[in-house]
């Protein structure tokens, strides 16, 4: 049975041919609006989308598409891909490479596929429920740091963490031996493939998510909310190497 193979490779490739695209207006002068939410988006963004969800609805054209830019599109199924077609574009629009395009696929409410792919970097992290995860085409595996005094924490925003997290944030940077704010998806590619030990986020989306559940996974790590949930559905998001999960929970939930 060739299993969620198929499905893996299609978002390799899909993620890469958007990841092509996005790399064309790469540190070039490219206007930004502000949506709603304050965030910021630009034409790569709805160019990339617009591309992962040609590239989805001709090979899979019963399949339901969820993505930031354009929502909620296709038919009712039990397979919907989960797509962010510029992870980090506060990243990408000041020249920074680490943003990723992210493809993931849930088949009846479970995220079984992931692909993150960072074009700037040359980098994809990719995995499928038993299939393991790869870096680059070699298997990719969580680190081994089982104290928290030698692991290295990573966030997107520090300065958000303190906002919506103050106690948490002061006890998990006071635990850990250092931490950085590696942003995005790219911290949780660093979790999964053993440069780094946990990173978090006090607000996610699905499509901030879909992706990256089940690469953790698959790495031998977990990815759940802070109350630990695997879910990808939790509003914010905690990825470690597994070994570092019930005290990193410990300290999210001390009073």
């Amino acid at each position: 049975m060739l299993g969620y193979r198929p499905f893996l490779d299609f978002a390799t490739d899909a993620a890469w041919q958007a990841g092509r695209l996005v790399l064309g207006y790469f540190q070039r002068e490219a206007a930004v609006e502000l949506k709603k939410d304050e965030t910021p988006v630009t034409v790569a963004d709805r160019e990339a989308e617009g591309l992962l969800r040609r590239l989805i609805e001709a090979r899979f054209p019963r399949h339901a598409i969820v993505g930031e830019e354009l929502g909620e599109t296709g038919h009712d199924s039990d397979h919907r891909w989960i797509i962010d077609p510029i992870d980090g574009t506060q990243s990408f629009v000041r020249g920074v490479p680490l943003f990723g395009v992210l493809v993931g696929l849930e088949i009846a409410g479970a995220a079984v596929v992931g692909v993150a792919h960072f074009p700037a970097l040359g980098e994809t992290v990719a995995a499928a429920t038993g299939e393991g995860c790869r870096w680059n085409g070699r298997p990719a595996h969580v680190s081994s740091v089982s104290r928290l005094e030698a692991a290295l924490l990573l966030c997107t925003d520090t300065a958000e963490m303190r906002r919506r997290a103050p106690e948490s944030w002061s006890r998990l940077e006071a635990a850990v031996r250092f931490q950085r704010g590696w942003s995005d998806c790219y911290g949780y590619a660093l979790v999964a493939t053993g440069r780094a030990d946990l990173m978090l986020d006090p607000a996610t989306h699905p499509w901030d998510c879909a992706a990256l559940f089940p690469i953790l996974r698959e790495a031998g790590g977990s990815f759940t909310d802070w109350t630990g949930k695997a879910t990808i559905y939790g509003g914010n998001s905690l990825a470690t190497n597994g070994r570092l999960l019930g005290e990193t929970l410990r300290l999210l939930r001390s009073g």
